[in-house]
Order: C-alpha cells, then structure tokens, then sequence
C-alpha cells in the first residue's frame, strides 16, 4: 500500500502539514494507519512524508517494520510514483490511499482487494450523488443536467494490479487520481462501494464531521 500524506494542508488551516493534524488527540496519520493494519490483507505500507516530516512520520509508525517512509514529490502523481519506488518485490497488488480520508474502515480495504483478486486491474470505492448536477460552462451558465444515475463520488484506497499502476503512472502528467491515469492508457476501472467514513477532510467543518464521526463510536468497521 501507497499511504500519501504528503499534503500541506493549508485548506486545513492547521499550521502544520495534514497528515499532522490533530483529530481527537491523535495525528490524522496515526488514524489512517489504524484503518489500514485493522485488514489483515495488507501487509506493507509505504508512507509518502512532506520531506520535512519523514522522521516524525516514522515516529507516528512506531518500530512497525512493515511500514517504510519515503519523501514525497512536488505534487501527488510525483508523490505516488516515490512510494511506488519503495515497494517491495512481492507487493503485487497496491493500494493508494490518500491520509486525508483517515477513517476509511477496514472493510472498505478489504472490499477493493478482494474485487482486484477476482480480475479487475483497478478498483475504485465510489458512493451514488443525491444532489442534482449541473454541468456549466465558464461563465456559469447551465449547459445541461447530469444523469446523476451514473455518476459516483470516488474515494480512497484504490487498488491496482502493480504493473498497471506503474504503467499508468510511467511518462504520466500531474493527475489527482490514479485511476483516472488508469482510464488514460485505456485501462478498465471497476467501482465498488463506497463508504461515508472514508470522507476526505480538506478543511475545518471536514474536521469537525470526522470528529463527530470519531465521537458516536468506533468506525473501523
């Protein structure tokens, strides 16, 4: 498993990098790290660190020795392709999880892993829209209504054959999701679902509903 938490977190306005900041007394880090040790399937977790950051990432991982820390890159495709430089040699699926969705549970690990056993090369977790979805052009003006029937708000972990995350990522532009470097290459990507505790916390409310979340109970699934 690729782990990313090299982010900055400026929209977190925290004053430190994301993967530092603190949810109910913990770093979001030590959080995401529960979730994905809580799946028995995976058994090594490379951590991409803020480069100022690496030492207190091995820290939060404690003495764990299927965990590795690497520095991150300038940006997450840059990120992502330092952590597939520090996989091991039998890691031949892999995961990408983002630390911003700290509270993924274990089971959702679990669900995409065993959908890329069963022959898909990529997996994404995805929840169904229930807002309406305009598509608009650039001066805001309403080109049409999305069939919203279709569309699926995707998460993290996403999961991977290796050689088609590396072929995916190999000579690729910046992109914010690898299965969508997948889809460029014209790889097939299959959806499977979702779950709302894997929210992506961006910004103060995304922290104050994850430790909400946190507060009504365990979410480890």
């Amino acid at each position: 498993m690729i782990l990313v938490a090299a982010g900055s977190g400026v929209r977190l306005g925290a004053g430190m990098p994301k993967a530092f900041a603190p949810l109910c007394g913990e770093p979001l880090l030590a959080h995401a790290l529960r979730g994905v040790f809580g799946c028995a399937e995976v058994g090594h977790v490379v951590i991409v660190a803020p480069g100022s950051h690496v030492l207190q990432s091995r820290e939060v991982a404690g003495q764990d020795a299927r965990v590795d820390v690497v520095a991150g890159g300038v940006d997450r495709s840059a990120s992502v392709q330092a952590g597939l430089g520090a996989l091991r040699h039998d890691d031949g699926i892999v995961l990408v999880h983002d630390v911003a969705r700290c509270l993924a549970p274990t089971d959702l690990f679990a669900r995409v892993i065993r959908a890329v056993r069963a022959g898909d090369p990529a997996v994404v977790p995805g929840l169904a829209l229930t807002d309406t979805v305009k598509v608009v052009d650039a001066q805001g003006r309403v080109l049409g209504t999305a069939d919203r029937e279709s569309l699926r708000a995707i998460q993290t972990p996403q999961g991977f054959l290796r050689e088609v995350l590396e072929q995916a990522h190999a000579g690729a532009a910046s992109a914010t999701d690898d299965a969508g470097l997948v889809e460029r290459i014209g790889g097939h990507v299959h959806v499977v679902d979702g779950d709302h505790r894997a929210m992506k916390i961006t910004t103060p409310a995304d922290l104050a509903v994850a430790t909400a979340l946190l507060q009504d109970g365990p979410y480890a699934g």
